[in-house]
């Protein structure tokens, strides 16, 4: 069996974050823009790496054929991807957080986007220095200081299945913490979006 797991040991993190840093200083529109995160990461956009130990998430489904369907396990923060009823890939996950719970229910994709931005969330970045201002930034009701330019989060591999929210790549921090949404390590999330179509169904427990 050819199961790849995602890679993220303590050290690898630490050593990503130091390089994301850097870039972020010598470009002022950081990270954001390249779907990595901002340098302090949002309660909604991506991440390089989960905050703890990915020793769940795998996918073994590149030479097997069948029909797609998805299962969102909101308790277990875990999402399976089966083909023809069997189970190939695994996913750890981080839903919606109380007040944004991740409605339960049978769905389908509606859209794929590999390169999705959120219309409401996003963060705020000093216009001069780049520096991270706001990272948390509900563009409905958060006014854009004269000092800043505001960037929407980016959410990579988006497969939409219910209004406003999609699953697709974006920071584990070992618990549900979106706002609806479900995040994924982005290697899984790519293997969710290229093997999902439109029409696949999505259940959410």
């Amino acid at each position: 069996m050819n199961r790849l797991l995602f890679p993220c040991s303590a050290l690898f993190a630490l050593l990503l974050s130091s390089c994301f840093q850097q870039n972020n200083q010598a470009n002022p529109r950081g990270n954001y823009l390249a779907g990595l995160g901002p340098l302090k990461y949002s309660s909604h956009g991506s991440g390089p790496a989960p905050a703890i130990p990915d020793d769940l998430s795998y996918w073994d489904g590149d030479n097997i054929t069948g029909a797609p369907m998805i299962r969102i396990n909101r308790a277990q923060q875990k999402a399976s991807f089966y083909k023809g009823g069997k189970l190939v890939g695994v996913s750890r996950i981080s839903t919606g957080k109380e007040g944004h719970n991740t409605p339960p229910g049978t769905y389908k994709v509606t859209e794929k986007d590999i390169d999705h931005h959120s219309s409401v969330y996003g963060c705020f970045k000093d216009k001069q220095t780049g520096a991270m201002v706001n990272d948390n930034v509900d563009i409905r009701v958060d006014k854009t200081p004269t000092s800043c330019i505001y960037y929407p989060a980016p959410m990579k591999n988006f497969l939409r299945f219910a209004d406003g929210i999609g699953m697709h790549t974006g920071y584990l921090p070992g618990y549900a913490a979106s706002h609806g949404c479900i995040r994924m390590p982005d290697f899984i999330a790519q293997k969710f979006f290229e093997n999902a179509n439109l029409g696949t169904p999505v259940i959410v427990e």
